[in-house]
Parts: structure tokens; sequence; C-alpha cells
């Protein structure tokens, strides 16, 4: 256990992370790919603060899809465009901060 890069506190006590997520500005999409099949594209969640694998794995799991993380971006095959904001909020990403384009 050490201390906090960015704030110096004991990181039991750090909530760095914390007013990332909730500052981040998430943008929620859907391009149509290959085939003209729809994909959901999830940018802005900085990868320094949070595992976008394991966010991505979670997301997969609760909509039954298949997906991917690629270029700081997670890719989910499907329109999922309306229910992905209510599962980011369950994982602690500010509401007003998600923007569905």
């Amino acid at each position: 256990m050490g201390n906090c890069p960015v704030c110096g506190l004991p990181e039991e006590l750090c909530i760095c992370e914390k007013l990332e997520a909730e500052e981040t500005l998430i943008k929620v999409r859907v391009e149509h790919r290959r085939y003209n099949k729809p994909a959901t594209i999830i940018e802005g969640i900085n990868p320094k603060h949070n595992d976008l694998h394991k966010i991505a794995k979670k997301l997969k799991n609760w909509l039954a899809c298949g997906g991917t993380v690629k270029d700081d971006k997670i890719i989910l095959l499907g329109d999922h465009r309306y229910d992905v904001p209510k599962y980011l909020e369950k994982l602690g990403f500010n509401k007003e901060s998600i923007q569905v384009l």
C-alpha cells in the first residue's frame, strides 16, 4: 500500500478514481459495420483510471452481446445505445456526463 500519485492520500482514502468517473464525458453512439450490422461505440472513458476490459466484460454480460476494446473505445455488437447509460451509471459514472448520440 502506498500513496496516490495524484492527491498524495493513502490509496484506501483516495477518491481520485471516483472523481474521474464523475467528470468524464462519455459518448455512446451506433455505427453500422460490415453487412449493415449495428455496433455500439462507447468512448471517453479514461483507460488510465478505469479498466476498460473489466467494464466491457460487465456490459457484455448484462447486455448479452459480444464486443471488444479497441483504441480506448468499447465496441459492443448490436444497438444498445439506450441501455448502456443505465449500466454505466451502475458502475459509478455520472448520468449527466453520458451523452447518447
